[in-house]
């Protein structure tokens, strides 16, 4: 079963915002379902196809149709990084949910790890940082060097990878939380809200591994001024987040056809 067999094993949603992976998507999600065949009790995962243009949707679709645990939602345009994952975190239904990128950054059976952690610390967050960035090149290691130290100044807790695809949460965390980015200040909306809600946030060092398929568009400029438009507008309430009374219900828009 693996060296981290004997955590608890919970129930976990995967939720995998896609957009024009055609060369990565299937091969993550098999991967992913047999990491989370073993250190799940029961899982699904939930793909979000942010409007891809490429055979994406098609391969999801296909896979959905072989097996019901895979879910697929449907974006008629793109709606960016935010609104792609704020949809999978309202359709995920299981006890925990895990945030991975279509590219498969990480080995998904650090899932058990993870899990471990969790229940170690009694956390209600790990958040994984990259042991080494130096793979993906000089420009975006020094973006992420600088926003991660912009973040850790304005918030007062230092992060070492704020916006790595690497999230497990409990449920009670996307309960609470009201999440408004369009764009990827997601992340670090994300966890300073909760931090500043009263929920325990860890990090783990994962081993990274770039991407070797399709192109990444988050180191941008476009990407990167949104980053920045966002953080003035909702850097007061990520300061001072209200709990959200009710959690909304899943997204509408998921997508039960097939090839």
């Amino acid at each position: 079963m693996g060296r981290y067999a004997r955590a608890v094993r919970p129930s976990i949603s995967l939720v995998v915002p896609m957009y024009n992976e055609e060369e990565s998507i299937e091969h993550a999600v098999g991967v992913a379902t047999r990491a989370l065949d073993e250190f799940a009790s029961r899982h699904e995962i939930v793909i979000v196809d942010d409007a891809s243009t490429d055979r994406s949707l098609e391969i999801v679709r296909r896979l959905a149709a072989a097996d019901p645990r895979i879910r697929v939602i449907r974006h008629d345009h793109n709606e960016k990084l935010g609104g792609t994952l704020r949809d999978g975190f309202a359709a995920a239904l299981m006890d925990l949910i895990l945030y991975m990128d279509a590219d498969l950054p990480f080995d998904p059976r650090e899932i058990g790890r993870a899990i471990s952690a969790m229940e170690v610390t009694r956390a209600d967050m790990i958040a994984a940082y990259r042991y080494d960035r130096t793979g993906e090149g000089v420009r975006r290691a020094v973006y992420s060097y600088v926003y991660n130290g912009l973040i850790g100044v304005l918030f007062g807790w230092p992060h070492r990878d704020i916006n790595f695809a690497f999230k497990l949460m409990k449920r009670e965390i996307l309960d609470a939380v009201e999440l408004r980015s369009e764009g990827s200040l997601i992340s670090a909306e994300l966890i300073t809200k909760s931090k500043n809600l009263g929920f325990t946030v860890q990090q783990i060092g994962l081993d990274y591994f770039p991407r070797t398929r399709g192109r990444s568009t988050l180191s941008s400029l476009g990407v990167i001024g949104k980053i920045f438009r966002e953080l003035v507008v909702l850097y007061p309430e990520m300061r001072h987040p209200r709990r959200r009374a009710s959690r909304p219900a899943a997204a509408p828009t998921e997508d039960r056809a097939t090839p």
